[in-house]
């Protein structure tokens, strides 16, 4: 009788594994065959037989020039979602066997991707512009980005900044009008920052000094923004369109080599002094926070308050502090909205502010974690875009969505299992 029971899995050091007796979910791997089995008659079946797919994978300002890829439509989305059938499959065979999916399911989320181009760009004459595409994602990633590392810093020291959207708005506004009026481009990159800052210390001032509820608080502040801006752009803004809301363009550097990189290098090597800050902001903060004192410091604050009181950490200051710089840096990312010589309109941040705080979930906290999630949320923008240019028989309504289902999609089901700074949301003392 005995030896057909199971023998209970034990560490290396005998005790029984955690891990062996834990429930098994199948939560991942059934939704990977469920979009292989969509992917598969979207992507397939209802492909034209015959149809090619030109992908264009470099422009002019490349170096090296490449040969548009023509690939058959529905052969190569048929590879692809062979391909996703398969790692579908090593899926299953790894939650089974109780093993980590690891890069699964980012491997997978690639895979069906670049079927989805192929079908949506079947039969179409002009072909997907891929160096279009990246570069418009990262231009769409840039607000994102930097509210993204605003919430990772006001939140890794125990404060929910819901008011992201706020201050890219304010950052947004207060870049037009000085950058109009200054006629200098670069004067809104000095005012961004100070709008969003000052958001922020009424944040930090009614959360840390009248512990108001911090989701509350930030709900407030971006109605109390976004009606601000609606109303001085109805009475100031629209009286004088030509000398406060009409910004000049901001230049983009091509840093020489490097932009000439097939593909990559116009999309990222060639862009604005906003695009470049946010590359070393996210580095700067990535080394701070995980690799410095004032980076342990921010993080104790916001995981065990008390214990860094007690070790002599002002915990109020420096929450004050975080909050402050964080709304500063999403302010500046505002900046981006306008950097093209485009008018302040009403809504400009068009809720951009809540998808950088998903990005900054999905990306776990940290800094480049947010960019990824970030640049993930900026591709689907982009592709709305460039499909809507291109003719793609994906209709518009759904293309509009493409950013915030990837956001729904995103949290909901990459996420997993992720736990915030334990105090995040409480104040203190």
């Amino acid at each position: 009788m005995s030896s057909q029971l199971a023998t209970p899995r034990l560490n290396p050091e005998g005790l029984l594994d955690e891990r062996a007796m834990a429930p098994i979910s199948w939560r991942t791997p059934i939704i990977l065959g469920v979009v292989s089995i969509i992917g598969l008659l979207a992507f397939v079946i209802f492909t034209p037989p015959g149809s090619i797919s030109r992908i264009v994978v470099s422009n002019s300002a490349t170096a090296v020039q490449i040969d548009p890829l023509h690939l058959p439509s529905q052969g190569s989305a048929l590879f692809l979602v062979v391909v996703a059938f398969g790692l579908t499959g090593l899926a299953f065979w790894a939650t089974l066997n109780r093993r980590k999916l690891g890069a699964i399911p980012i491997v997978f989320g690639i895979v069906m991707l670049f079927a989805f181009l192929i079908w949506a760009v079947a039969g179409n004459t002009g072909g997907l512009p891929l160096p279009l595409l990246l570069s418009t994602t990262i231009t769409a990633a840039v607000p994102l980005v930097f509210g993204a590392l605003a919430g990772v810093l006001c939140e890794r020291s125990g404060i929910i900044n819901i008011a992201i959207e706020g201050q890219l708005l304010a950052g947004a506004f207060l870049a037009v009008v000085v950058s109009s009026a200054t006629r200098n481009p670069y004067a809104a990159l000095i005012a961004a920052p100070i709008a969003g800052a000052l958001v922020g210390l009424l944040l930090a001032v009614f959360s840390i000094k009248y512990r108001v509820d911090q989701i509350i608080v930030g709900v407030v502040l971006n109605v109390l923004v976004l009606g601000l801006t609606n109303y001085l752009f109805s009475t100031v803004l629209t009286q004088n369109p030509q000398g406060l809301n009409n910004p000049p363009r901001m230049p983009a550097f091509a840093i020489p080599g490097l932009s000439e990189i097939p593909v990559i290098g116009p999309a990222l090597f060639n862009q604005t002094v906003i695009v470049y800050v946010m590359y070393v902001v996210v580095a700067v903060l990535q080394i701070m926070l995980f690799r410095s004192r004032w980076g342990l410091r921010v993080r104790a604050v916001g995981e065990h308050p008390k214990a860094a009181d007690t070790v002599g950490i002002k915990v109020n200051r420096t929450r004050y502090r975080n909050v402050v710089l964080g709304s500063a840096i999403a302010g500046f990312g505002g900046a981006a909205f306008v950097s093209a010589a485009l008018p302040f309109t009403k809504e400009v941040s068009a809720g951009r502010g809540y998808i950088a705080l998903a990005a900054m979930i999905l990306g776990r906290w940290s800094p480049t974690g947010a960019l990824a999630a970030a640049l993930l949320f900026g591709f689907a923008d982009s592709l709305n875009r460039v499909l809507g240019n291109i003719g793609s028989p994906v209709p518009y309504e759904l293309l509009a969505m493409l950013p915030y289902l990837a956001t729904i999609f995103a949290v909901a089901g990459l996420v997993g299992r992720i736990r915030p700074p334990a105090a995040e949301g409480k104040p203190y003392p």
